[in-house]
C-alpha cells in the first residue's frame, strides 16, 4: 500500500476509535485524524511484533483496518491520559 492509502486508512481509524470512544479530548479534529494516522502506523507495527501475521495485506483487507483501529484507540488513550489533567489558563 501507498503513503496515500495509509493516510486515508488513519484519518478514518482515527474517526472510527473517536466515535468508539467518546468523551472531550483536548485536542481537536486535526489532532484525532493525526492520532488515527500514527494509530494506524502502531497497529501494524503490533500486530506484526505480537501476532506475527502481516496486518498490511491492503487497503480493503480487514486486517489492516482492525489493526489501525486498534491502533488508534490505543494513543487516543494515552493522549487522554497524558493531556486531559492540563488545566488552561
Amino acid at each position: 500500500m501507498g503513503i496515500i492509502a495509509w493516510i486515508l486508512i488513519g484519518l478514518l481509524a482515527g474517526l472510527i476509535a473517536k466515535a468508539l470512544m467518546p468523551g472531550k479530548d483536548p485536542g481537536g479534529i486535526i489532532i484525532t485524524m493525526l492520532i488515527g494516522i500514527a494509530g494506524g502506523l502502531l497497529g501494524g507495527w503490533l500486530g506484526k511484533v505480537i501476532f506475527g501475521v502481516d496486518s498490511i495485506d491492503g487497503f480493503f483487507d480487514i486486517s489492516t483496518w482492525i489493526a489501525a483501529i486498534v491502533g488508534s484507540l490505543i494513543l487516543l488513550a494515552l493522549y487522554r491520559v497524558f493531556t486531559g489533567n492540563r488545566r488552561h489558563a
